[in-house]
């Protein structure tokens, strides 16, 4: 058995004054971990949500928060989340392990994208199906039609543990900040929290939809490349001249809190 497994749930910060940027990433961080719980969006003890640390914080070095190998998504709070570098060396004393086969493929998103503050990924059942699909995602759907241009493709390479993968990857994302990782998952980037998980909510939701649709077996009415371009544009969920989907992450958040708000702990 992985001795990661055996982690306690909660791990003192060596340094407990934090920086308050530093303390505002890790409640939301915290947070989003527990939305993804109260969601569904949990693999057990696997998959990951990171964000990078601001410069104000960092003095410009490349700093992350990831969650402790070992605990499930309930489980994550503010104080337990680790600081690590690119390379997923622990910075702050944390006693918790770092899944290596989870940060290889953010840290390549991170460190070659600009704009990737915020990185997740899901291995849900709707989104690992398409996946699956030789056609991937397709155009017949309200959700689909908000994602017109956005969705990459990246193929199946196997288990995520070996760093030469990154320079692949990421041409195979380009500029999409949605990302379907053949036969495994779902991904998404973006310049905050927020916006990633308006991104990677409508990716699921379009996945969802397909897989209910296409089991009905009856012909699938598609959607034009016009309508769902037009879609996308006027959609602006993703644009943060409009909120890129503050108000969305924070009414979930609510809920949370009313769970069980220990996450900010």
């Amino acid at each position: 058995m992985n001795t990661a497994t055996a982690a306690p749930a909660a791990s003192s910060l060596v340094h407990p004054n934090l920086h308050p940027d530093e303390r505002a990433a890790r409640e939301e961080l915290a947070a989003c971990y527990r939305v993804f719980a109260m969601l569904g969006w949990v693999e057990m003890i696997y998959n990951h949500i990171t964000v990078r640390l601001p410069d104000s914080v960092t003095g410009g070095e490349k700093q992350f928060l990831i969650n402790p190998f070992g605990l499930h998504y309930s489980e994550v709070t503010a104080s337990n989340l680790v600081k690590i570098d690119l390379h997923g060396n622990v910075l702050d004393g944390s006693t918790h392990k770092v899944n290596p086969a989870g940060f290889v493929v953010h840290a390549a998103i991170h460190d070659g994208l600009a704009g990737a503050h915020c990185v997740m990924h899901t291995h849900t059942t709707a989104g690992v199906a398409v996946a699956c699909l030789k056609e991937g995602l397709q155009q017949t759907n309200f959700y689909t039609a908000q994602l017109h241009d956005m969705v990459a493709y990246h193929d199946f390479e196997g288990i995520t543990i070996h760093a030469d993968e990154g320079p692949r990857l990421l041409k195979s994302i380009g500029n999409r900040n949605a990302v379907i990782l053949r036969n495994h998952g779902l991904l998404a980037w973006g310049q905050t929290l927020p916006q990633t998980f308006a991104i990677l909510w409508t990716l699921q939701r379009a996945c969802e939809i397909q897989m209910a649709t296409f089991s009905m077996g009856a012909t699938v009415l598609p959607v034009s490349e016009d309508i769902a371009r037009r879609c996308t544009r006027d959609a602006l969920q993703f644009s943060p001249e409009h909120g890129a989907g503050q108000d969305v992450f924070n009414a979930l958040v609510r809920q949370v809190d009313r769970i069980d708000p220990s996450y900010r702990n």
